[in-house]
């Protein structure tokens, strides 16, 4: 009886060993992450920025705002003031938020990078907070 234990044991061990090993590893890529691609002095429209209630208004009490929590020198990230269509949300009437622009200033050499972008809405209901993470390719 005490050899069929540790055979099961022993079995199951190693079944457990063959699912997990044989998981891929992913930590040196973020699949299905966008990427962006700027020369020097370049910029980009990335997206709007906007909250929104589930009956299409805006839970915004002033412009969201933007900061680099990892990036490479050189690149900026701003929020221009404006009103957006939520189309994402299949929402027909613009709202307040702002386009989100990321420009490369002064890149003396090419590089490949991950970009972490957090956003600060500032809504009726508090403060939330959101992050993106993108690929970005900076050239001169």
């Amino acid at each position: 009886m005490d050899v069929s234990c540790r055979a099961i044991l022993l079995i199951s061990a190693l079944c457990l060993a063959c699912v997990l090993g044989g998981a891929p590893a992913q930590a040196q890529t973020i699949s299905g992450t966008p990427a962006i691609a700027l020369k020097s002095g370049e910029s980009f429209e990335l997206g709007d920025a906007y909250w929104i209630s589930s009956t299409c208004n805006s839970m915004l009490v002033g412009t969201p705002e933007v900061e680099i929590l990892d990036g490479p020198p050189g690149v900026t990230v701003t929020v221009k003031e404006a009103m957006v269509t939520p189309r994402y949300w299949n929402c027909a009437k613009p709202v307040r938020g702002g386009k989100v622009i990321v420009a490369a200033n002064d890149i003396d050499h090419p590089s490949y990078t991950t970009f972490t972008i957090r956003f600060k809405f500032k809504g009726r209901d508090g403060d939330r907070l959101r992050s993106r993470v993108y690929k970005l390719s900076l050239f001169p």
